[in-house]
Formats: structure tokens, sequence, C-alpha cells
């Protein structure tokens, strides 16, 4: 089938799936769950494919490591499964109501976005998330995944159709792209598709948002910080910054650069690095930190890397002012945090971070959408239009404004025989 009947497909499945039952949708999710287990072991079977050939090709070993589903990896995300059906719909909510004039209620109400097109890395599970959230927020979805998870995605996408296809919902609600042509062909694709979401580097976002006319929503780089203050607690620091580092190296929510105030510097730079050598990671420091502990010299390009890797770039600074510099400067607005006890310091570090996450003494892996109570996420935006942060339901939702009278008319309104009222009423539209 060629990308222009597929985009027809979900637009046609979009139409049925919107007006559907939050208790259907939740039976696809119960549906897709108990599909996976029954599977798994073609699941399996088709991920040790997809892996083999990865690691002869020379995939990094992080890469390989977010590739790879398993037992456990299935287990989480059919949790996440279940979690997801036990949220409220979020379809159909009343935002709020406004009375125009006496009877003439205008309610706003949420509604699906449409067609979604999603391009995310080589990450079976994401698969798994973002064709779950879609069809719990009403929305078809158009996937592509990376190339060298091919053969688990196809396997997967066999176990979302059939969930539909139980449900009693069109099964073009998911498809799957496979190939970089038919990415090429969905974004030509601005009469049939509402939305695209690019997972990736900021390099491969703007190439999505330069060859189409389709509204993109990206989620950029994670180049995520640790800034450890003069008013830090050791302890805490050493704890903040060794989880956001090496509890997974291969996420957007992992550290990649650590800023230590100098006063600090001196007595917090030789533990920490002794714990990063432990873990196999290569620090990467500018000469102060240098001049502390043995690393590699950081050049200008380290800063504004997102390694996924087992690299930590280190430098220090002088300042606060310097830190919130350097993180507006050089991050992707994904996840900041500061280590400290001074509360007008993280005050001033909260105010001007420009991030969508900006946290204190704790791990920047904690930017999740499962951890955020969302039930999963497609990704986290890094913009600031329509969503940021971790995007799970609520992001996949817009709204409609339903206004609901009983012969009003503007004549009325202009003559005066009927005057505004503006009243702000406390309940839910009636259609």
């Amino acid at each position: 089938m060629n990308l222009s009947s597929m985009a027809s497909g979900a637009r046609d499945a979009f139409y049925t799936l919107s007006v559907s039952s939050g208790e259907t949708r939740n039976l696809v999710l119960k549906y897709f769950s108990d599909l996976l287990q029954e599977n798994r072991d073609g699941i399996f079977a088709a991920n040790r494919e997809d892996l083999a050939e990865a690691e002869a090709s020379g995939l990094a070993a992080p890469l390989l490591s977010r590739l790879k589903l398993d037992r456990e990896k299935l287990d989480h995300v059919c949790d996440g499964l279940r979690s997801l059906a036990s949220l409220k719909d979020p379809v159909g909510e009343t935002v709020f109501c406004h009375e125009i004039t006496e009877g003439l209620k205008l309610y706003r109400v949420t509604c699906p976005i449409g067609v979604i097109g999603i391009i995310f890395e080589s990450r079976p599970d994401a698969l798994i998330q973002i064709s779950s959230l879609a069809i719990k927020s009403g929305n078809a979805a158009l996937l592509k995944g990376g190339r060298e998870a091919l053969r688990t995605n196809q396997e997967l996408i066999r176990c979302v159709r059939g969930a539909l296809r139980r449900a009693g919902l069109p099964e073009d609600t998911a498809q799957l792209l496979e190939t970089r042509e038919d990415v090429a062909s969905m974004l030509k694709e601005d009469d049939k598709i509402d939305l695209i979401i690019p997972r990736g580097s900021n390099a491969f976002v703007r190439y999505i948002m330069d060859n189409s006319r389709i509204p993109v929503l990206g989620h950029a780089d994670g180049i995520c910080h640790v800034y450890v203050d003069a008013a830090a607690d050791p302890a805490t620091a050493l704890k903040v910054a060794l989880d956001s580092k090496v509890q997974n190296l291969a996420v957007c929510n992992a550290e990649e650069t650590l800023l230590v105030h100098e006063k600090i510097a001196a007595s917090f730079l030789p533990e920490f690095a002794g714990l990063l050598e432990k873990h196999g990671v290569e620090i990467r420091g500018d000469e102060a930190v240098r001049a502390i502990i043995p690393c590699v010299p950081a050049t200008e390009e380290d800063w504004r890397t997102e390694y996924l890797d087992a690299i930590l770039s280190i430098r220090i600074v002088p300042s606060l002012e310097a830190a919130i510099e350097h993180i507006n400067r050089y991050g992707s607005h994904h996840t900041d945090c500061i280590v400290t006890t001074d509360e007008n310091s993280a005050r001033e570090f909260f105010s001007r971070v420009d991030s969508a996450g900006v946290y204190l003494n704790v791990s920047t892996r904690f930017a999740d959408g499962f951890v955020y109570g969302l039930g999963a996420e497609v990704g986290i935006a890094t913009g600031k239009l329509h969503a940021r942060g971790p995007m799970g339901l609520d992001g996949l939702t817009t709204y409609k404004y339903k206004l609901i009278g009983h012969g009003q008319t503007m004549a009325e309104i202009k003559s005066g025989a009927l005057k505004y009222t503006h009243r702000v009423l406390d309940e839910k539209c009636p259609l």
C-alpha cells in the first residue's frame, strides 16, 4: 500500500475512532496487553534478529540496549498499558462554560487532534507507548521507528492492529511506515495528516520542519545538565549527578554536561570522578577541571553534544549566573537540575533556566511520562507551543468550541434586545 492510501485509511479510521467511547478505547489497550503477552515468543525472536544485525553493523552498546526488548521491558510496558487504561478519558472534557447572553452557552471541549505521523528512534517499547497513547486519546497514528527495530516493530504493529480489530475499531488507526521513502511521502500528505511529531536530533527535527507544510511538534536533543552549586550538599550532589548519568546512558533525560561551582570543585570532583570510573564513564573537562582530575580535554562541540553514551562533559563555573548562561546557551531546553541548599539560588535557577523541566536536588532521569503519572509519553517536547515536557494524553488533544442556544441572533445583541451576561458557569457540555 502506498503512503497516500495509508494516510487516507488513517483519516477514515480517525473519524470512527474519534466518536468511540472511552470504554471501547480502554478495551483496545487491554487487548493490546493480552496480545503482547500471547505473542511474546515471536516478538522476542524478531528482536533477537534485529539485535544480531545491529550488532554486526557496529551499533554502539547503549543503542543496542535501547533496541533490546526483553521480558522485563515487555512486562513494564504492559503495566503501562493497564495504567494508561485507568486514566480518565481525555476526550470530551469540558474545559469551561461561558454564558454569553441569557440562555446562550459556550463550551470549550477537548477532542482528538486527528491523524498524527510520529517518527521515533530504534526503541520498540516506544512504539507500544506511542500507539497506545494515540488510541486512548482518539487519534490515528502513522508510526515510523528506526530501521534497526523493523522486525520487532512489524510484530508489535500486528498486536496493535489485532487489538483494534478485537474491539471493533478500524485496524488502520495504527499503521507502520517502513522506509525513509515512506517518511518523505508522509511529509507531503498535508491534506490528510494533522501533525508530525519527530523525535531525534535538532538537525533531524529541522529537516522535517523544512520539508513539510504539516505542523511539526519537535522532540529534539536531550542535552541535560546538572549544576552543583556552591551551597550543594556533597552527598546529595554525588547521588543526583551519578544517577542522572549512569542509570541509563541511552535516553534523552540522561545528564550530558555537569557544571560545578568553583568553590566546591576541588573537593567534589575527585570523588565523583572515582564513581564515574567504576561505571566506565569517560570525562571530558575544561582546563579548570583538568587541573583537578585527569580527563580528556573538552571542546566547544562537547557542550552541544548529546552523547547517549558513557561520556560526560564537565565544566567549572564561577557563579550561578554563569551556570544558567551556559545551560540556556548550549542546552536543548529539555531537563536541567540544580543541586543546592540555598533557596534563593534554587528560585533564581527555576525562574531563569529556559527548559521544559527544571529540577532541584533530583536526578534528571525523572523526566518521564510514566513517572509523571501520564501513563506513558509520546516523547519529551522541547519547544513551547501546544505541549512541553513529557507529552502524554493532554498533549494529544486539542479542543473545539460548542455554542448552544435557542434562537438568539447577533441582531438582538446589537439592538440591545439581548444583553451580554458573560457569566462563567460550572457545568459540562450536554452534547
